[in-house]
């Protein structure tokens, strides 16, 4: 594979806030964004495999790597989408398909329900749990008290009771990314939590972008959500779950190249 590099992209949002990306390849353009945790670099192999037919742009998602925000009431969902087309708008993109792991499904699913012209299609890999009105304080709770713990003793310490209990790459991803992140916007991203994607898997009917769903296999992103969200979703492909085997970047895009290569050759481009 010949190695690509990847060109920095420094832009800003609709609030103001400066954020940042990496290009790579040629092509029509794929947006990839990491899970919460990692940064860009977590997608860079998948990126170099898809670029030899695509432009595959990944940002660090605001509070993610360089893209530093230190304001609770600066991250929610409609924030994060709004930052999507940021991003489109920076790089005279009228579309792109969009896409993530983790975080950056769900920040997929929102744009695709905000600003649905914008996106032709949608990969969401290893999608996240959608609580429901019983869960969602202790969502809040789980993630107000990991802010907690990276503002007392770090990003380091606050993942330390997590990783186990995550799938292993998530733990690769997010141990590498640790000395490229900023604890105070970390702490801050974790304000997440209060906001809520959904309020069912039910209003996906609405969704009308062709989507390939991934699942995961840890309590943060459950295969039983995928299933959910491929049944409501009008237009999706549910591609095989996520496995333990997959532990680096690098396994993530052998596992996840095909699938993806495979759903946008039947995508058609702009």
């Amino acid at each position: 594979m010949v190695e690509r590099v990847t060109t920095p992209v420094a832009f800003h949002a609709a609030d103001g806030c400066p954020l940042h990306a990496a290009v790579l390849g040629s092509g029509p353009p794929v947006v990839l964004m990491h899970g919460g945790g990692p940064d860009h670099e977590s997608l860079i192999p998948l990126a170099r495999a898809l670029a030899d037919a695509y432009t595959v742009v990944l940002p660090d998602v605001r509070g993610y790597g360089r893209s530093v925000c230190v304001d609770p009431t600066r991250h929610t969902w409609n924030t994060y989408a709004d930052d999507v087309v940021a991003l489109l708008d920076h790089l005279d993109l009228a579309t792109a398909v969009v896409g993530g792991t983790g975080l950056g499904s769900s920040i997929t699913l929102r744009t695709c329900a905000r600003h649905p012209s914008r996106v032709r299609a949608a990969l969401l890999l290893s999608v996240e749990n959608v609580e429901d009105d019983k869960t969602k304080a202790a969502e809040i709770a789980y993630l107000d008290a990991f802010a907690a713990r990276v503002r007392l003793s770090g990003i380091e310490a606050a993942w330390a009771s997590l990783r186990p209990h995550l799938a292993p790459v998530i733990t690769t991803l997010v141990t590498e990314a640790i000395p490229r992140s900023t604890p105070a916007s970390i702490a801050a991203a974790a304000a997440i939590g209060h906001d809520r994607l959904l309020t069912s898997i039910d209003e996906l009917a609405a969704v009308d972008t062709p989507a390939l769903i991934v699942p995961g296999i840890d309590h943060r992103h459950p295969p039983s959500v995928a299933r959910a969200m491929a049944a409501a979703l009008p237009r999706s492909t549910l591609a095989d779950a996520l496995t333990t085997t997959v532990r680096t970047a690098a396994d993530l895009a052998t596992a996840f190249a095909p699938p993806i290569k495979a759903f946008l050759a039947e995508v058609p481009t702009p």
